[in-house]
């Protein structure tokens, strides 16, 4: 009964830190249980504490912290998530300035090149403040 309590106190710890550490304490306090019921010997359920929460730590912890916070693929956001889509000029874009429509909203924007004329598709490739840089598609 103890090994169960202290499963149970290892959980809740577990929820305020979300390391996993206390997790796999907590199973090997669970393994410790399970070996009570077989034996009263307390050096039996002590080792199998110690040995199935080394196991645990050791395994289980690297692949369940890797799987929560995985490097997934950054989001873009803001400015950011425009870099590299698609717009139209609607108006002649040069070296001083224009207009394109990008994502249904119209933009200020500018070419680091030649002229680009009005219908043209373009990329983005920088916001500068409320400006688009572009490029001929």
């Amino acid at each position: 009964m103890a090994w169960l309590i202290i499963a149970i106190v290892l959980g809740i710890i577990e929820m305020l830190t979300v390391e996993f550490t206390f997790l796999m304490l907590a199973g090997g306090a669970l393994a410790a249980a399970a070996a009570a019921g077989f034996t009263d010997n307390l050096a039996v359920q002590v080792i199998t504490f110690a040995v199935v929460a080394v196991i645990l730590l050791l395994t289980v912890r690297p692949w369940a912290r890797n799987h929560i916070y995985q490097s997934s693929p950054e989001t873009r956001t803001n400015s950011h998530a425009l870099l590299g889509r698609q717009a139209e000029a609607i108006s002649d874009v040069t070296a001083r300035g224009g207009r394109i429509k990008l994502g249904g909203e119209v933009w200020s924007a500018r070419t680091a090149g030649d002229i680009i004329p009005s219908g043209a598709l373009v990329v983005v490739n920088h916001i500068d403040g409320a400006t688009a840089i572009v490029s001929p598609r």
